[in-house]
């Protein structure tokens, strides 16, 4: 007589993964998570370059967005290549196929971005045209914002790619997500950490996510310690809002949760990628109801203008 699902033991789990550097390291610390929790297991990487890693020449909002980074994933899970697929959640779409769920958020590392500088400490002491380089144009529209005499030009590539181009003097400054310079061992590359308050992070920023089919409750079962229901809370607000505004790498929009005396504490903005025009808003609400707590804030920022910045996007 076969153990029920949630007391059988994993003989064989293959992740799915892109192989930059960074990703091969989401993989590998998920990889050894469940190696520790089922030392029986055989735990395998599936390696594989994605459209969204193939195309460096042009801006992500304008070959399709960031789905481009887990199509191929995907289908390694359909077609029984792999059992699951691990993402970092600001690269996941906010509309998964009825295939698939994700039901694992791991704890977050540091959201915020990071600026990076061989050259200045901060944004703030960057000279009137200076350069800075990012491929993301809710940064882009909040340096915007503040820093209207800087320079900021589009930046594709992994993380070494990117560290490479200011290092080669092409930039004066780049901006990353703080998490992944920390995950790799780079975090003395870091000149300083952006507040929320200057740059709202993404949506899902610094939390990575499991998918794997729908209805496999034995992989359910066995991820299961691998959660973090505080993170996954934060990351479902967030993903509401971005999701109820369309958000996609086309879409100025930044949203941000903290969990702060058993509330959540959200805040999001829409911006018109040159900074023009920005409506924001936060809200607090209990953990237990973060979905509803990011759609209401979406409709907040609807309500502020959010249609009218949204429909004057080229």
């Amino acid at each position: 007589m076969s153990l029920p699902q949630t007391e059988r033991q994993p003989e064989r789990i293959v992740i799915a993964t892109r192989e930059s550097r960074l990703a091969l390291w989401q993989a590998e610390h998920v990889k050894a998570r469940l190696e520790a929790l089922y030392p029986a297991c055989r735990v395998e990487l599936l390696g594989m370059t994605t459209r969204g890693d193939q195309i460096l020449d042009r801006p992500l909002a304008k070959v399709g967005g960031k789905g481009l980074f887990v199509k191929e994933l995907e289908t390694a899970l359909l077609d029984g290549r792999a059992d699951i697929a691990v993402h970092s959640m600001k690269d996941v779409p906010m509309q998964l196929g009825a295939e698939f769920v994700l039901p694992v958020i791991s704890e977050r590392e540091v959201p915020l971005d990071a600026f990076v500088s061989n050259r200045y400490e901060r944004l703030a002491d960057m000279p009137p045209g200076a350069v800075v380089g990012t491929s993301s144009l809710r940064r882009e529209s909040q340096i915007h914002m503040q820093y209207p005499y800087l320079a900021v030009t589009s930046l594709r590539g992994n993380l070494d790619t990117r560290l490479r181009k200011l290092d080669e003097g092409r930039y004066d400054a780049i901006i990353l997500a703080a998490a992944g310079l920390k995950r790799l061992g780079l975090g003395e590359r870091i000149r300083s950490e952006l507040p929320a308050e200057v740059s709202l992070p993404s949506a899902g920023q610094g939390a990575l996510g499991i998918e794997c089919l729908a209805g496999r409750l034995d992989l359910e079962a066995w991820l299961a310690p691998l959660h973090h229901p505080e993170t996954a809370a934060c990351v479902l607000a967030e993903r509401a809002v971005s999701r109820a505004l369309g958000g996609s790498c086309e879409v100025p929009l930044g949203a941000y949760a903290i969990v702060r005396d058993g509330q959540i504490w959200l805040r999001g903005f829409v911006s018109a990628p040159d900074g023009s025009r920005v409506v924001r808003t936060e809200r607090n609400g209990p953990v237990d109801q973060a979905e509803t707590l990011g759609l209401a804030l979406a409709e907040e920022l609807r309500v502020a203008g959010a249609d009218e910045i949204m429909a004057a996007l080229p």
